[in-house]
C-alpha cells in the first residue's frame, strides 16, 4: 500500500471518529498528531493524512456543498458515517489538491467504501466523486 493511501486511510479515520463521537474534527486530529509523535516511521502518510483533515477543516462547508449537490436525493445526515467521512477526504482532494488524478481519488475511495461500508458504498461513492469531478472540470 502507497504512503497516501495509507494516508487517506488514516485521514478516513480521523474524520470518521470525530463525526462517531461527536466532537470537533480539529479535536481528533490534535490526538492522532499527538500519537504520530510516536510513531515515526509512519510520517509520511501522516503529514499528508493531515493535508486532508486540515483540508477537510477549512473548506468543510463547501465540500459538504459540492457532496450535497452531486448526491441527488441523498442528505449528508442520511449517509453512512464512513461514506460521509470517505466523500469528504476525497472532495477536498478532488476540488483543492491539483497534484492527485481525479481517477486515482475516486479508485481509492470506491476501494475504501468497498471493503469498509455497506454493500451499495462503491457504487454511491463512485457516482457522488465522478459527478463533482465532472462538475469542477
Amino acid at each position: 500500500m502507497s504512503a497516501r493511501s495509507k494516508a487517506r486511510k488514516r485521514a478516513l479515520d480521523i474524520l470518521f471518529s470525530a463525526d462517531l463521537r461527536q466532537l470537533p474534527v480539529a479535536e481528533s486530529l490534535a490526538a492522532e498528531a499527538e500519537r504520530a509523535q510516536s510513531e515515526p516511521d509512519r510520517e509520511i502518510s501522516w503529514l499528508y493524512a493531515r493535508d486532508i483533515v486540515d483540508g477537510v477543516i477549512e473548506y468543510g462547508t463547501q465540500i459538504d456543498e459540492a457532496i450535497a449537490r452531486a448526491s441527488r436525493g441523498w442528505t449528508l445526515e442520511r449517509m453512512p458515517a464512513v461514506d460521509r467521512a470517505i466523500l469528504r477526504a476525497s472532495t477536498w482532494e478532488l476540488l483543492y489538491n491539483e497534484e492527485v488524478p481525479a481517477g486515482v481519488v475516486i479508485s481509492e475511495a470506491v476501494e475504501l467504501a468497498t471493503s469498509l461500508s455497506t454493500d451499495d458504498s462503491g457504487s454511491f461513492v463512485n457516482g457522488v466523486l465522478s459527478a463533482i469531478a465532472k462538475s469542477s472540470s
